[in-house]
């Protein structure tokens, strides 16, 4: 069971992005909140898509992160190529993985997309323990992403 309640964060995010369109701005705020609301989180942060097949580094909170990952590479290339959740309980039993930092036990990794649908990135969450989150997380993150970008939130 998660321990972060979703809804609130949702709400408070609601709150604090309010009438926000900047997508480096929203991501920074949610890093931020994110990170902040459970302590399973020991990095948490967003790869920005700057150019075909290229993630870059984006607002996050934590240690330093990789710079730069190739989609289809390591867990958050993969999510951007596939477009699906990554749900990763040992990080070492991904075949691939890029540790950009040798704490890290699990992983997840949601995609990020405007209103129109286009893919802006992909917010990563890393902790040190294995098999960290669950469904509920994916689902509960997938909707403050939502709000946050959007056709029901801010982005425009």
């Amino acid at each position: 069971m998660p321990e972060v309640d979703y809804a609130a964060l949702a709400k408070v995010v609601d709150s604090l992005t309010e009438n926000e369109t900047d997508e480096v701005a929203l991501m920074a705020t949610l890093a931020c909140e994110i990170h902040h609301s459970d302590d399973r989180f020991d990095w948490t942060g967003f790869y920005r898509v700057t150019a075909p097949g290229v993630l870059k580094i984006g607002p996050y909170q934590g240690g330093h992160g990789c710079l730069v990952i190739p989609f289809g590479k390591g867990v958050c290339g993969t999510c951007a190529q596939t477009g699906e959740v990554q749900l990763v309980d040992d990080v070492e039993a991904f075949p691939g993985h890029i540790a950009c930092s040798s704490s890290t036990g699990s992983e997840i990794v949601l995609p990020v997309r405007g209103a129109s649908g286009r893919l802006i990135g992909v917010l990563d969450i890393d902790s040190d323990q294995p098999a960290a989150f669950t469904r509920a997380d994916a689902e509960g993150l997938a909707r403050v992403l939502e709000a946050a970008f959007g056709n029901g939130g801010h982005w425009r």
